[in-house]
């Protein structure tokens, strides 16, 4: 078989991985094993996992530069991107249709009444990811004191600029605790710099010409590049830094999004299969939505770009290095308090998403009850949400 029709076959594959997986990276995983590793032999199941790992320690979202990761040892960078805008697309697209529609119906004064039921849903699908998280990273007095610290930081502290602080503050205290960790032998390692350095210019950019042009579209992709700098873990950890910037601190960035509009958006987008981080393009649009559809689908355009390509460009620059990098003890002691923050940020989301909503039974139970759904069965998200839509339009 040629190289470029082993290509081919590569990115069709990617594509039907766009259109058929729900869930976060640990659900993505599954699948990824069964057509990747068990159908298609791209690349044995241990060198599957050890890409996954090393992606959910570097910023962006985990399932997302675990494929273009399995692209990049397959062909090279143009094969990686790729196999990111492939894996992408269907998501990014449907978000953006869901941005434009919902921001129609504001402009037009219909009523969202049909998402009432889909907005404590949401909640409840964030507490459980704040749930999952902390069983998953926080092993340790030291991790659970650094959620909690980090959980009541971040919600009173409510500025952009507090998620960084928090990340790094919380890493550097475990990095301290690396005589916990073994000692592996070191060897000099020479650090091919171009990706690191495409990362930083990118991040640069966007920023000196966004305060230069003031251009809403050139804000809209450094806020998201920058967030997607940040972020380590699936789409859920998003959700704190997003929700702090387009709805609580929203009026000096000129980005006019309701607490309602953001529940809806964050629903949909657990509802549809492929990445979570798409969640941005509908932000995108709803950003955008005083300049038309044009205006709408650019601003997608440029959210989704600025949340993916960080991650990707990182990614490419830490799997070259990786084999010599993770044996510096400091460097995996520090991912004990990332992780332990980014827990204790994705919980004070769930109450800071859950404040806005009316203090109802109904929204109490719906909230709870998807927590329950999502902990004890195995129903997928999407016919959670799906369900909710449909009690949204059917009773009046």
């Amino acid at each position: 078989m040629t190289q470029r029709v082993r290509y081919i076959i590569f990115l069709k594959d990617i594509f039907q991985l766009s259109v058929s997986c729900f869930g976060g990276p640990q659900a993505h995983l599954a699948y990824y094993q069964r057509t990747l590793v068990d159908k298609r032999k791209y690349l044995t199941e241990q060198e599957l996992l050890e890409l996954y790992a090393l992606c959910q320690i570097v910023p962006g979202p985990t399932s997302t530069q675990t494929l273009t990761s399995v692209g990049y040892r397959l062909g090279g960078p143009n094969l990686a991107y790729l196999t990111l805008l492939i894996w992408m697309l269907p998501s990014v697209a449907i978000m953006t249709i869901a941005g434009i529609l919902i921001g129609s119906f504001q402009e037009k004064e219909l009523s969202l009444a049909f998402t009432r039921f889909i907005q404590p849903m949401a909640v409840g699908f964030v507490a459980y990811a704040a749930y999952t998280i902390s069983l998953k990273t926080v092993n340790t007095t030291v991790g659970f004191i650094l959620m909690v610290a980090s959980a009541v930081t971040s919600y009173f502290v409510k500025t952009p600029i507090i998620f960084p602080v928090i990340l790094l503050v919380a890493g550097t205290i475990t990095a301290f605790n690396y005589k916990l960790h073994p000692k592996e032998a070191k060897k000099k390692f020479d650090v091919p710099w171009a990706n690191f350095f495409l990362w930083a210019g990118v991040f640069i950019a966007a920023a000196a010409l966004g305060g230069i042009t003031k251009a809403l579209p050139i804000k809209i992709f450094e806020n998201f590049y920058r967030n997607g700098s940040l972020i380590f873990g699936g789409g859920q950890v998003l959700v704190p830094m997003l929700y702090t910037e387009f709805v609580q601190y929203a009026k000096p960035l000129h980005y006019p999004t309701s607490p309602t509009e953001f529940l809806s958006g964050y629903a949909l987008a657990q509802a549809i299969p492929g990445p979570v981080f798409s969640f941005s393009s509908y932000l995108g649009a709803l950003s955008m939505r005083e300049f038309g559809v044009g205006g709408e689908v650019l601003g997608a355009i440029m959210a989704a770009a600025g949340i993916f390509l960080p991650g990707t460009f990182l990614i490419f620059f830490v799997i070259r290095i990786w084999d010599s990098l993770k044996k510096f003890r400091p460097i995996r002691a520090s991912l004990e308090g990332i992780n332990a923050a980014n827990a204790g940020l994705v919980a004070a989301a769930a109450v800071l998403l859950f404040q806005p909503l009316d203090n109802t039974v109904s929204n109490f139970g719906l909230t709870i009850g998807t927590f329950c759904l999502l902990a004890f069965t195995r129903l997928p998200s999407w016919v959670i949400i799906g369900s909710g839509l449909a009690l949204g339009f059917l009773m009046p």
